[in-house]
């Protein structure tokens, strides 16, 4: 899950600690930090969830100075790409799709932003998915899979893996096409972006003003789409046309 964040061992004491037993029959997991206590889980993808939660919680205690994004991050010629959508919303699979299309990965779920330089910090771990995406973009052999989920190394990702910030080119808030028609795009007003960003801040009552001058500060910097997805090949296609035309990568 985390191999790509995998840092050289220099002796200093780790920031964070945890501790996964395994027992009994059904085996139950068990999770537990320092602080934490212990939390159980009965099946891998339950442990996996229950870790990364806890783990996005405590990130977000360490450093309350950044905003974080429910939002899957990619990257191109050094601009980051925000993918901001609620949960099942199709971050994780449109993010997958967009590394077959030349973008680099920088995260699929947790995007924290550096509101002062306006740069998206990298969160590599593994790119998860509920559903195995269409035919057009395979998973990798070695892809882990779960009773609920899938997970995809970042040495068998597509595109290149990134490790340090980029700035933020420009955010797309996903909208599920009902109809399943053809993906649609539109500009957002920095008004209506900001309420769409508000609603996917994970850490706004952090920041002044519950949060609401962070948004607005993004969202008045940052270009602001509105993608209605429906096929994938043709959703992706909309959004790597919208990066390069207002980019002229």
């Amino acid at each position: 899950m985390y191999e790509s964040m995998a840092v050289p061992d220099d002796g200093r004491p780790a920031d964070l600690c945890y501790r996964i037993d395994s027992s009994g029959t059904p085996a139950v997991i068990s999770i537990s930090r320092p602080g934490l206590g212990t939390f159980n889980a009965h099946a891998p993808d339950e442990m996996v969830f229950l870790l990364e939660a806890d783990v996005t919680v405590v990130l977000q205690r360490q450093r309350p100075d950044l905003l974080f994004m429910h939002a899957a991050a990619i990257e191109m010629q050094g601009k980051a790409f925000l993918l901001a959508a609620e949960s099942g919303g199709g971050k994780s699979t449109t993010a997958w799709a967009l590394l077959h299309h030349g973008f680099g990965y920088l995260s699929d779920e947790l995007s924290p932003v550096d509101l002062d330089s306006l740069c998206v910090y990298p969160y590599p771990r593994a790119l998860s998915l509920k559903h195995a995406p269409p035919s057009a973009y395979p998973l990798p052999d070695d892809a882990i899979r779960l009773p609920h989920t899938i997970h995809v190394g970042a040495s068998s990702l597509r595109g290149a893996v990134l490790n340090e910030p980029r700035p933020i080119g420009a955010v797309f808030v996903l909208q599920r096409e009902r109809s399943g028609g053809f993906p649609t795009l539109r500009t957002l007003e920095a008004a209506e972006a900001a309420a769409y960003l508000y609603v996917n801040a994970l850490n706004a009552l952090a920041h002044s003003n519950r949060g609401l001058e962070a948004v607005v500060h993004v969202a008045g910097h940052v270009p602001c789409y509105a993608v209605s997805i429906g096929e994938l090949r043709a959703t992706c296609a909309l959004i790597e046309h919208a990066v390069k035309r207002a980019f002229a990568f």
